[in-house]
């Protein structure tokens, strides 16, 4: 029996003893062991399946750590974090405790930069570059960038940059015409030209003053190096164009590429996916705003969607299916769509502007001059607010609050249930003075019959959810929950205020005047969130009472399960239980 390749490499020096006659021997070994870890552990599979051949083939042409490697986003990096010494720890790859999901400078030298959002590495291959020039330091600095995040416009501002440069700096572009959904856009349709063979046009990367190469088959691993090596020679800026299959070497994965891009748990041996449980459940958040804006949008002809790359997450696909002429997936370009919302709202449109919360973050310019200045109503949809999960601290929604708070012009809104999301989506589309952010949990909810009847929400009205004696306790959104069962056996009151912004100020201050200790509870960063805005209530109207904020400390949390991270954070129920309990 052949003895396995991988397991006699604790780092690239081992890997660049083998002889490049069995370097197609350890892809195939490499593809194995992630499909087997990933089929039980989850995380994700298609990105890195697809780059097996590259990622050898620079770690065995350049001398990592030395020459510095940045991959864009880091979906496709598992394989680069097996050749780099996580081999034996990559079975706890994103769970609490374990390795990250994405590359992380304090986890491995081989790391060069932290990632988790799209189209930066450009821009950091190239700070790194300049600093080697500098420094005269003689470095390689590799950014490896999909098709989907070479169109995000920061990934274009480092590729204008970088064409005016002499820095050592290569840029590959892993073309797979896919990142998390199908690629969008001019740009994809000039790739695909290339690739064909018929784009008459000049080639634009040349044009940015590039040296560029390709198209070449990124499965080729000979071809590669040896395109690898002569570009090592090549001085100033250059391009490689490669092309890649997403989830190479899985057969469903290879058909059903966004499925198959975070699949969770199915059968390594068939990679037929683990059958569902038939239990009927409460729906997922994001599918609830994707058939809510349906059902109005078909009542509604104003209505129209927007995502940027997130038409499954956000499930805005179903609009997409349904009425295609009014929903639009705009890629990888937060700005523009914020932006573009704002133009259509101009025009007595509708736009309902999902987008993850951790991804409004790259468009708060936008929010401010393009939409809160100018009262325009677009309506803000936060999919993935508070702890997310596995994905960690580039992902979670902890901030949104904080960021937006500080807005004038701008409504925020957290339902607690699903049925307070579809009423609050309902309300929006009738026209508000003022736009709307409203933010919702990753996850299912708690309601089976969520479908119900339509009601208009009053603005910045709260909601007494229990009666009690002793303590107020004041949650908002999702987090009313965990709440709820805390306090099921105590003496307390508790209050969902719905709105962080306008706050429910009649509400407060008959609670300030009723409670002499308030526990605000969310699942958000303490500083600057909604504990903050009732202590600035407090303070603003005199009040003395005793105030307790509850939320996310002043740290990055970094990846686990919700539940995990929920009690490493104290938000479980069994601690505010043990907080609320202290105060009696």
């Amino acid at each position: 029996m052949q003895k396995s390749l991988l397991n006699t490499i604790d780092s690239p020096k081992e890997l660049r003893l083998l002889k490049q006659e069995d370097l197609q021997l350890l892809a195939k070994e490499l593809r194995d062991f992630i499909i087997n870890i990933v089929a039980t552990k989850e995380g994700h599979l298609g990105a890195s399946l697809g780059v097996v051949e590259l990622t050898i083939a620079l770690h065995y042409v350049f001398n990592t750590p030395k020459d510095q490697l940045i991959w864009d986003v880091g979906h496709q990096a598992y394989v680069h974090k097996i050749l780099t010494g996580r081999q034996d720890n990559f079975h706890t790859n994103r769970q609490l405790g374990g390795i990250s999901g994405f590359p992380k400078r304090d986890e491995s030298n081989y790391d060069a930069f932290g990632v988790g959002h799209a189209s930066t590495s450009i821009s950091a291959a190239l700070g790194m570059a300049i600093a080697s020039q500098l420094k005269g330091e003689d470095k390689h600095h590799i950014a490896v960038i999909g098709d989907a995040s070479i169109a995000g416009g920061m990934a274009f501002e480092g590729l204008n940059h970088a064409g005016v440069t002499n820095a050592n700096l290569l840029v590959i572009l892993n073309d797979n015409a896919i990142g998390i959904d199908p690629s969008v856009g001019a740009l994809k349709m000039y790739l695909t030209n290339v690739k064909k063979g018929t784009q008459k046009q000049d080639n634009i990367f040349e044009a940015l003053n590039f040296d560029y190469s390709g198209p070449i088959d990124g499965h080729d691993i000979d071809t590669i190096i040896s395109e690898l090596n002569r570009l090592k020679t090549v001085k100033g800026p250059k391009f490689l164009h490669i092309i890649t299959k997403k989830g190479k070497g899985l057969k469903q994965a290879e058909v059903d590429q966004v499925k198959y891009h975070a699949p969770g748990k199915f059968d390594a041996k068939t990679g037929d996916l683990a059958a569902k449980s038939t239990e009927v459940q409460p729906p997922k958040y994001q599918d609830v705003f994707g058939y809510t804006i349906v059902e109005l949008a078909k009542q509604n002809k104003n209505i129209v969607g927007i995502t940027p790359a997130m038409p499954t997450g956000s499930s805005l696909k179903y609009m997409m299916e349904e009425i295609p002429e009014r929903a639009f997936d705009v890629g990888i370009a937060e700005q523009h769509a914020v932006t573009l919302a704002a133009g259509m709202a101009t025009q007595g449109l509708i736009p309902f502007c999902n987008i993850y919360s951790t991804f409004l973050q790259r468009a708060y310019d936008q929010i401010i001059h393009d939409v809160a200045l100018q009262k325009l109503p677009v309506i803000f949809c936060l999919d993935r607010a508070g702890l997310v999960g596995e994905d960690g601290a580039t992902h979670h929604g902890v901030y949104d609050l904080s960021y937006l708070r500080c807005i004038p012009n701008l409504i925020i809104f957290a339902p607690r249930n699903e049925v307070e999301l579809r009423n609050i989506m309902y309300t929006a589309q009738f026209g508000l003075a003022f736009p709307i952010a409203i933010r919702y949990p990753r996850g299912r909810g708690v309601t089976i019959d969520w479908k119900q009847p339509f009601s208009k929400i009053e603005i910045a009205k709260g909601v007494q959810l229990k009666k009690g004696k002793n303590l107020a306790v004041l949650s908002i959104g999702s987090m009313a929950l965990n709440v709820t069962e805390a306090i099921k056996y105590l003496n307390v009151s508790h209050y969902d205020m719905r709105f962080i912004k306008p706050l429910d100020e009649n509400l407060l201050h008959t609670i300030f005047k009723i409670y002499d200790i308030i526990v605000t509870v969310e699942d958000h960063a303490i500083k600057g969130g909604f504990g903050s805005a009732i202590l600035e209530f407090a303070s603003e109207n005199g009040y003395k009472n005793n105030i307790k904020t509850l939320g996310i400390p002043d740290a990055f949390i970094e990846h686990g399960s919700v539940d995990e991270l929920q009690e490493l954070v104290g938000l479980d129920v069994g601690n505010l239980n043990t907080i609320f309990t202290d105060f009696l």
